[in-house]
């Protein structure tokens, strides 16, 4: 049997012989240090309301149940040759149903709209932003059509303009899911992440990177250019409140003491926490901003309960277990044993530098608020089981790897 066929044939193997620990090992700190700050930006809130039924520990408990069920499927998914992923099947059952999840956000009786934009779908008690597995789609779906190409540009001799529109589709199914999510769901922070999901995959793919810093270019002066203009105008609340919401949390970032009492209060709180926390922080379940500052200090805004407890020294102890966690997922894109392996490594790794960026941008003050968690810390089950379906992949392209390098070895002692 050649190996191709080897490697289609054989869609499980079980055991962890292979699986990269030093990955496992940090995810499963992030989960724990996520849990320990779900709790202790929640209990307050949790304990003081009817809603939770005076539970301190009601946010906790449900996270750590979702961990839990998302380390089961990580393992799994980490037991399922990534090549399975490759199938054509696959891949169009993974496009159909991001569309079709997608359209479920239409049914009322199916959605969750809150703040403008129709995210969640419900089934019964279980309910998810259609974005997180949008994103797991667009992955495999870039990192198939990535693959594809990646054999013809082998016939090319040299790149050229008609080689960079024949690549083009590569970054499609992100930039098509992402505007049909958009549309549907009125949700332009995670159209955003998904579109970009699909360019920086298409990035890391293309032999030739002049045009793309000259588009990121381009699109950071329209930005810059686009700011300005909202900046010169002055805006009354009257007037701030006939605007659309994504548009007045714009001008609330430009202008956050105009909107003190409303659009940025959030973002100015968080930054009074992140300021009080000073170098070692107050101690760990000691924030002020929690009780009742911060609306909802659990989510979107929970690292600057980390900087406000646990200070400049807590803060960089998180932002450098998400640097060892992205640069584990880097290595086992680097050896992956074939193209479609490296593309879906690049893809997970994309997506959580994609969030950790913009999550941390946004409490910092850098981006205007746009919802998006931070991973493995912010209170949010489900879209913590999908993240961890993206490790599992991870785990086994890195296992996969390693085993074909020892194969490689000991065919070469039998030479």
């Amino acid at each position: 049997m050649s190996a191709e066929k080897r490697k289609t044939s054989r869609f499980w193997i079980l055991g962890n012989r292979g699986l990269d620990t030093n990955l496992i090992v940090i995810t499963m700190f992030l989960i724990v240090f996520g849990l320990i700050m779900v709790y202790s930006a929640s209990y307050y809130k949790c304990s003081m309301s009817k809603a939770f039924n005076y539970d301190s520990m009601y946010f906790l408990k449900n996270q750590a149940l979702m961990s839990c069920a998302g380390l089961v499927v990580m393992y799994i998914v980490s037991c399922i040759n990534y090549h399975f992923w490759k199938k054509k099947e696959i891949v169009a059952a993974a496009v159909g149903l991001s569309i079709l999840l997608t359209l479920i956000l239409l049914i009322p009786a199916l959605s969750i709209t809150a703040n403008g934009a129709t995210r969640w779908v419900k089934f019964g008690p279980i309910s998810f932003q259609v974005a997180e597995p949008v994103k797991i789609a667009v992955i495999v779906t870039t990192a198939w059509l990535a693959d594809k190409f990646t054999k013809e540009e082998l016939k090319w001799k040299k790149f050229t303009t008609k080689h960079w529109i024949a690549t083009a589709p590569i970054a499609a199914p992100g930039i098509f899911l992402a505007g049909f999510l958009g549309v549907i769901s009125d949700n332009m922070s995670s159209a955003m992440i998904i579109a970009i999901i699909g360019v920086m995959m298409y990035f890391a793919w293309h032999p030739k990177s002049a045009l793309f810093y000259i588009g990121a270019i381009l699109a950071v002066l329209i930005a810059g250019v686009a700011i300005y203009f909202l900046s010169q105008q002055t805006v009354v609340d009257a007037e701030a409140a006939s605007e659309g919401f994504r548009l007045t949390r714009i001008r609330a970032w430009l202008d956050p003491y105009s909107y003190e009492s409303d659009t940025s209060y959030q973002s100015l709180q968080a930054l009074y926490a992140i300021g009080s926390g000073g170098l070692l922080g107050k101690g760990l379940g000691n924030s002020i901003q929690k009780l009742g500052k911060i609306p909802e200090p659990y989510n979107d805004f929970i690292f600057s309960i980390v900087c406000e407890e646990l200070g400049v020294l807590g803060a960089t102890l998180l932002l450098l277990m998400f640097v060892y966690l992205l640069y584990r997922i880097y290595s086992i894109a680097q050896k992956a044993e074939d193209f479609f392996g490296r593309m879906l490594a690049t893809g997970v790794f994309c997506h959580i530098a994609l969030q950790v960026v913009m999550n941390i941008a946004v409490v910092t003050g850098a981006l205007p608020n746009t919802g998006v968690t931070l991973p493995f810390i912010s209170y949010g089950g489900t879209a913590t089981v999908f993240l961890l379906i993206e490790i599992g992949m991870a785990l086994n392209v890195g296992k996969w790897s390693e085993r074909k390098r020892e194969e490689d070895i000991r065919m070469e002692r039998f030479r």
